[in-house]
């Protein structure tokens, strides 16, 4: 039990970062969309927990080692395959660095928001941090999430338990901004295939915690249950907030110390802590990726951590609103080939049953 814990928070811890914690993920892909976003919280967590269970069987079949393996097991060796897999791979190494980043510039952007305090220097002290425990690798991943994550989760459930007699439910569309409408399913997927390529390196880090197969659906069905439920939690934070949420860079912050200002340096302490546990899983999940001979590896983290103070004075908001939504569409074809690769196996098993018949 206390493996399959071990991988749920490193799991969640992954998920709930700057973006999430802050409102401006769910702000962008569920609450802007008015009630039909809360149906979309279902669905994309749903799906992502799909992906999680897929995903973590072929890494546990495979014995997947790396992300690069983990495309050699899902795409042709020869032809179309042998041309997109190289290609795909850097893409998704890109990515996971770049989400690096923007929790570099989630720091930053808490401190200056709260504070005053210039971003970079913000994202500098983060930065140093996740410099140290990267490199203890893995070890130091699993370790901080179990600590951190638990908390995390009690925190954001009590707060937004906690706000709940504060909303009107009559009155609900009154207090959101409906845009769009009619895109609300295909934001909700957006939502999940982009954190599928941000998760599958991170599960693949995690390969050694997972000591059973018949694990997999528990792990999967408890993290659906937490992320639906803190994203819902979230989402109804957002609701009293009257200004234009668009110009606040981290809304559920603006709200809490609104309507609870008695908590507002508490939940600051837990999103910083949501931003940093997402932060090293990308970390790690990225240099686990890239790093072909261990002698490289610190010089790695340190380049990974220079540059990323420098990206993140691109601000925290804008590489969220841009960013994102690109690579949830590439995450779409990702999704595809692990369901594809899925169905093959299963056909493969049934196949051989009937034979030995």
């Amino acid at each position: 039990m206390k493996n399959r814990l071990k991988l749920i928070f490193v799991i969640i811890g992954a998920l709930i970062g700057a973006g999430f914690a802050s409102g401006q993920e769910i702000n962008l892909f569920f609450f802007s969309y008015g009630l039909k976003g809360i149906i979309g919280i279902f669905i994309s967590s749903i799906v992502m927990g799909l992906i999680i269970d897929l995903s973590l069987r072929i890494i546990k079949d495979e014995e997947i080692e790396n992300y690069e393996q983990f495309l050699a097991t899902l795409l042709p060796k020869k032809g179309i395959g042998k041309i997109i897999k190289p290609i795909f791979n850097w893409v998704i190494n890109g990515f996971i660095a770049v989400t690096f980043m923007i929790m570099i510039a989630g720091f930053g952007a808490y401190l200056k928001q709260e504070f005053g305090i210039p971003s970079y220097i913000g994202s500098t002290i983060l930065a140093v941090i996740c410099w140290w425990i990267l490199q203890k690798q893995s070890q130091g991943v699993v370790k901080a999430s179990g600590i951190i994550v638990p908390f995390l989760i009690a925190f954001i459930t009590i707060v937004g338990i906690a706000n709940l007699p504060n909303l009107h439910w009559q009155e609900l569309d009154h207090y959101i901004v409906q845009t769009n409408s009619t895109n609300w399913l295909m934001s909700g997927l957006l939502y999940s295939s982009y954190n599928s390529i941000l998760l599958i390196p991170v599960l693949i880090t995690l390969k050694n915690y997972l000591k059973k197969e018949k694990h997999i659906s528990i792990i999967t069905i408890i993290t659906t249950l937490v992320v639906i439920s803190l994203a819902f939690l979230v989402y109804t934070l957002l609701i009293p907030i009257e200004i234009d949420i668009s110009k606040v860079e981290m809304p559920a912050v603006y709200l809490i110390s609104q309507a609870f200002p008695s908590l507002k340096l508490a939940y600051g302490f837990v999103l910083l802590a949501a931003i940093f546990t997402t932060a090293i899983s990308l970390g790690n999940s990225f240099l686990q990726n890239i790093s072909k001979q261990p002698k490289s590896y610190p010089q790695l983290v340190t380049i990974l951590c220079i540059i990323s103070v420098g990206v993140s004075q691109f601000g925290f908001s804008n590489l969220v609103e841009f960013l994102y939504p690109i690579f949830g569409y590439l995450g779409f074809f990702q999704i595809l080939i692990i369901c594809l690769k899925n169905i093959a196996k299963k056909r493969k098993n049934w196949y051989n049953i009937d034979n030995k018949r």
